[in-house]
């Protein structure tokens, strides 16, 4: 089993800073700051293209160069949970197209964080080649 710990400060307002082993991040609603679906946001599509790097060296896929759009949308009622999740993954300079889908399912199928948020949201996801 592995433990992950982080540690966040804050004041008495909603301006703070989250600290990881790796780094930090400041969080609140001003500017230079990330909320906290933003992180959850990140943390999605930061897991998902890990898991999709190890694939895709299995599989021995070349391309220069990717990007994630990833949108989120609430819900009204409280708990306001996401409803829907939009991921968008563009890969750049793609070695042809073959293989890509599949790495790009068996990533989302991989990926604990993407495991996760579909517990509460519906996730759609479009590949794209660029």
């Amino acid at each position: 089993m592995q433990e992950i710990s982080v540690k966040l400060e804050f004041g008495n307002a909603f301006e703070g800073t989250l600290f990881a082993a790796n780094g930090a991040v400041r969080i609140g609603k001003g500017e230079g700051t990330l909320k906290p679906y933003d992180l959850l946001l990140g943390a999605l599509g930061a897991c998902y293209y890990s898991t999709f790097l190890d694939i895709a060296a299995k599989m021995r896929l070349e391309y220069e160069r990717a990007e994630l759009q990833i949108r989120g949308v609430k819900r009204d009622e409280v708990p306001t949970t996401l409803r829907t999740v939009e991921m968008v993954f563009i890969l750049h300079g793609a070695k042809g197209e073959k293989g890509f889908s599949r790495a790009a399912e068996l990533a989302a199928k991989y990926c604990s964080v993407h495991e996760t948020v579909s517990k509460v949201a519906e996730i759609s996801f479009r590949l794209e080649f660029d």
